[in-house]
C-alpha cells in the first residue's frame, strides 16, 4: 500500500478508540478481531448508517469511525452521507471509508471541509494488516489517508483550468504529495533531488495561487483544489 498515506499528523498511543460501520457480517467480525489483536478498542460494530449515527451519539469522544461506503438500505450513498453528517456534528472524530470501487467524488464530498481526520480507502488495502492499521492510526491522529488509486483517478478527471497550467513533472509531483510523501519521499518516488521537489512544489503553490499561508497548509489545499474539481464525477 505504497504512498497512500497523507500528511503528517500521526499518534503515539497503539490503541485508538473505533466504531466499525459495514454490513458484511463476516468482514464486520474479522475488521472487530484484527483490530481488537493490534490493540486497537473496538467501542461499536454495526450494519448500517443509522446504526453508526446512534453509536457515535452514545461515543462522542470515539477517535475514528471506519464506515463502509455503501450500506442498507439501498447500498448506494448511506455510509457517506453518514460520514459527512459526523464530520459536521463531530469534527473531532476521525473518519475512515472503505469502498469496493473507485468513486471520486466520494473523496472529494468528505474531504470538502478540510483534509484532516479523513481518509478513503479501497477495502482491498484491508489485506495489508500493518500498513491498515498504520493508515488508520495515523488518521485517527489528525492525518488523511487517499488510496492511490482514487487519487490517480482524481488527477485523470481534473477540471480546475489552473490545475492545468502545471508541467507533467509538477502534476507527477502534486499526485505523489496527494497520496502522502514527504519531500524526501517525493523524490525518492520520482528519483529527482530534494531541492528540485521543493522547485516544483513551490511552482505549484504559485501557479494554484495558493497565496502565502504556511507550508503545511497550502500542501492540504493543493491536494484539495484538484478533489473539489472533481467533485461533478
Amino acid at each position: 500500500m505504497e504512498g497512500v498515506t497523507v500528511t503528517s499528523a500521526d499518534i503515539d498511543r497503539n490503541g485508538p478508540s473505533v466504531i466499525i460501520a459495514e454490513d458484511s457480517v463476516l468482514l464486520r467480525s474479522g475488521m472487530v478481531r484484527l483490530l481488537e489483536d493490534a490493540g486497537v478498542e473496538v467501542l461499536a460494530s454495526v450494519g448500517d448508517a443509522e446504526a453508526l449515527l446512534r453509536a457515535v451519539a452514545e461515543h462522542p469522544h470515539v477517535d475514528l469511525c471506519l464506515v463502509d461506503i455503501r450500506m442498507p438500505p439501498t447500498y448506494s450513498e448511506e455510509g457517506i452521507k453518514a460520514a459527512v453528517r459526523i464530520r459536521e456534528t463531530h469534527p473531532d472524530v476521525a473518519v475512515l471509508l472503505l469502498s469496493q470501487h473507485v468513486v471520486s467524488r466520494y473523496a472529494a464530498e468528505l474531504l470538502g471541509g478540510g483534509a484532516f481526520k479523513v481518509g478513503y480507502l479501497l477495502k482491498d488495502r484491508v489485506a495489508d494488516i500493518e500498513e491498515f492499521l498504520d493508515v488508520l492510526r495515523r488518521v485517527a491522529g489528525g492525518g488523511a489517508a487517499i488510496d492511490p488509486e482514487v487519487v490517480t483517478q482524481l488527477l485523470s478527471r481534473r477540471r480546475d483550468q489552473a490545475l492545468e497550467r502545471l508541467t507533467p513533472r509538477e502534476t507527477e509531483v502534486l499526485e505523489v504529495m496527494a497520496e502522502g510523501l514527504n519531500n524526501a519521499g517525493i523524490a525518492d518516488r520520482l528519483t529527482i533531488t530534494e531541492r528540485a521537489v521543493e522547485k516544483h512544489i513551490r511552482s505549484i503553490f504559485l501557479k494554484l495561487d495558493l497565496g502565502q499561508d504556511d507550508h503545511d497548509h497550502r500542501r492540504v489545499q493543493a491536494v484539495l483544489r484538484y478533489l473539489r474539481g472533481s467533485a461533478e464525477d
